[in-house]
C-alpha cells in the first residue's frame, strides 16, 4: 500500500549483484508510476525512466529542456511505486561538473538505482537523430569523475553514455568507452549501435556491463533479448515503447469517439476496472480505512 517496501539501497545492491553475475536484465520504459507497477507485475527486471519520455510528457522535444527538479521529481514518483530498481536518464548532467555532482546526489535521494550521463554537447539531441555533437574526451571523462566522486552509496550505478559512434565511427566509440570506464563508469551505454557485431565488439573491449537501447524508428535494428545476450549485452531498455503504444491506442480511441460517438467497440482493449484496482492494491486501502475508522457512534445522548 502507498509505496514499495524495498529500500532504495537494497534495490541498488540487488541490481549490482545481478550484473556481477552476468545476467541480462530487461528494463522497459515506464511513462508514469502506474506503468512501473505493471512492468513489475509482468516479471521484468527493472524500470527505465527515459528523458525523451519525461520531456514528451511535458509536451517538449528531447533537447535538454527539462530541469533536474522535474526529472528527479518524476523519477522519485516512479521509483517509489515499484520493488524493482529504476535507472533514469540524466542527459548531460544538467550543467558543469559541480552540477553533475549535485545531480547524482539528488537522484540518490529520489530513490533511483542508477543513472547515465552522456557525452553530447549541451543542449543535447535525441540519440538516434542526425546532427549530434559530442564533447571532447577530457570533458566527457570529467562529467563521469564528478558523478563518481559525488555519490554516497557505492552501489548507485553510474553509467556513461557515449554518442560518438554516429559522429566518428566505431573505433572512436570503443576508445571513448574505455576512457569513460577509466574515469570510473560502472557501465557503458553505447548509443545508436547499428549491428550485433558492434554490440559484441563493444562488450568484448570492456570489462563492465553494456546497455542496448532498443528504441523503435532509430538507428539500431530491433534485436531480440537472446541475440543481445549472445552479443554480450547485460542491460536492455525499451525507453519510449510503452508511451508510443499508449499514445497510439489513445489516438485510435479518440478517432472512434469522433466516428461512433461512444467507445463500446473499444471495451475489449481497455484495462478493466478490476485489473486497475488490483494493480493499485485498492483492497489494502480499504482494509486500512476499516481498521482506522471502524468505530461505533454513541447514540445514548451523553
Amino acid at each position: 500500500m502507498l509505496y514499495a517496501t524495498t529500500p532504495a539501497a537494497e534495490k541498488r545492491r540487488i541490481l549490482r549483484e545481478r550484473l556481477a553475475a552476468g545476467e541480462l536484465l530487461r528494463f522497459p520504459g515506464a511513462f508514469n508510476p502506474l506503468s512501473a507497477r505493471l512492468i513489475e507485475r509482468k516479471g521484468f527486471d527493472g524500470v527505465y525512466i527515459s528523458g525523451a519520455v519525461l520531456s514528451a510528457d511535458l509536451g517538449l522535444p528531447d533537447i535538454g529542456l527539462t530541469t533536474l527538479t522535474e526529472v528527479a521529481g518524476r523519477g522519485q514518483q516512479i521509483a517509489r511505486m515499484t520493488e524493482l530498481p529504476a535507472i533514469i536518464d540524466a542527459d548531460t548532467g544538467f550543467g558543469e561538473p559541480m552540477n553533475v555532482a549535485r545531480t547524482i546526489q539528488t537522484l540518490e535521494d529520489a530513490g533511483l538505482a542508477g543513472t547515465h550521463i552522456e557525452d553530447q554537447v549541451n543542449p543535447k539531441r535525441c540519440g538516434h537523430l542526425d546532427g549530434k555533437e559530442v564533447v571532447d574526451e577530457f570533458t566527457a571523462a570529467q562529467r563521469i569523475r564528478a558523478a563518481v566522486d559525488a555519490r554516497r552509496d557505492p552501489n548507485f550505478l553510474i553509467m556513461a553514455r557515449t554518442d560518438i559512434r554516429a559522429v566518428a565511427g566505431m573505433d572512436a566509440a570503443v576508445g571513448r568507452a574505455k576512457a569513460l570506464v577509466d574515469a570510473g563508469a560502472d557501465a557503458i551505454f553505447p548509443e545508436a549501435m547499428r549491428t550485433l557485431d558492434e554490440f559484441e565488439r563493444m562488450a568484448s573491449a570492456l570489462d563492465v556491463p553494456i546497455l542496448a537501447n532498443m528504441t523503435e524508428f532509430g538507428k539500431s535494428e530491433l534485436f531480440t533479448t537472446e541475440q543481445l545476450r549472445s552479443a554480450g549485452v547485460q542491460i536492455v531498455i525499451w525507453p519510449v515503447s510503452m508511451l508510443r503504444i499508449a499514445m497510439g491506442a489513445t489516438s485510435r480511441a479518440l478517432d472512434t469517439l469522433n466516428d461512433e460517438g461512444h467507445l463500446t467497440s473499444k471495451l475489449g482493449e481497455m484495462q478493466h476496472r478490476a485489473d486497475l484496482y488490483d494493480l493499485i492494491d485498492y483492497e489494502a486501502y480499504n482494509r486500512f480505512d476499516t481498521s482506522i475508522f471502524n468505530f461505533t457512534i454513541d447514540t445514548s445522548g451523553r
